[in-house]
């Protein structure tokens, strides 16, 4: 139970940090969400680490580093693990391909909130290159959910041969 919190919060550190990497227009525009994919992740494998309140306080700490408006990624995080919660038991047994459109419909919902709220806090519309990381986040989901996998199999293989 220790080592897979641990798994948790290590994913959720690197999410954080990736976010952080600076780069070209092209990287930026294309940089998949991770912070989203790591908490749509752990929402729906192991529910006890992540939830409405965690996702908040979480996306607090995303908005603090990245220096965005307070409040608008805990907001986005917090609905965005409701939505998991909710859906959780279809999700989880869905094979990877439907796995993967899911996950896309629940990245077009996370932007469709970030676009609302910037424009209810008075932001331009955003460019529309603004859309292209959910494409690499949508092809990105099924290679980091099998690492996750991977990696909370071998914790709870080593974690049961030690005792």
């Amino acid at each position: 139970m220790r080592s897979s919190a641990l798994l948790f919060w290590f994913a959720t550190a690197a999410a954080l940090l990736f976010a952080l990497l600076p780069g070209p227009g092209w990287f930026l525009a294309v940089k998949p969400l991770m912070l989203a994919l790591v908490l749509i992740y752990f929402a729906m494998e192991q529910p006890e680490h992540v939830g409405v309140g965690t996702a908040f306080l979480i996306g607090l700490c995303a908005d603090l580093l990245s220096g965005a408006l307070l409040g608008e990624q805990a907001l986005r995080c917090a609905v965005l693990v409701y939505l998991v919660l909710r859906f959780r038991q279809r999700l989880r047994f869905f094979p990877l391909a439907q796995q993967t459109a899911a996950v896309l419909a629940l990245l077009v919902n996370d932007r469709v909130i970030a676009l609302w709220i910037q424009l209810v806090a008075g932001f331009s519309l955003p460019p529309t290159s603004q859309w292209l990381d959910l494409a690499s986040s949508t092809l990105l989901w099924p290679w980091l959910f099998l690492t996750l996998d991977r990696l909370r199999y071998r914790q709870r293989s080593s974690g049961a041969g030690s005792r």
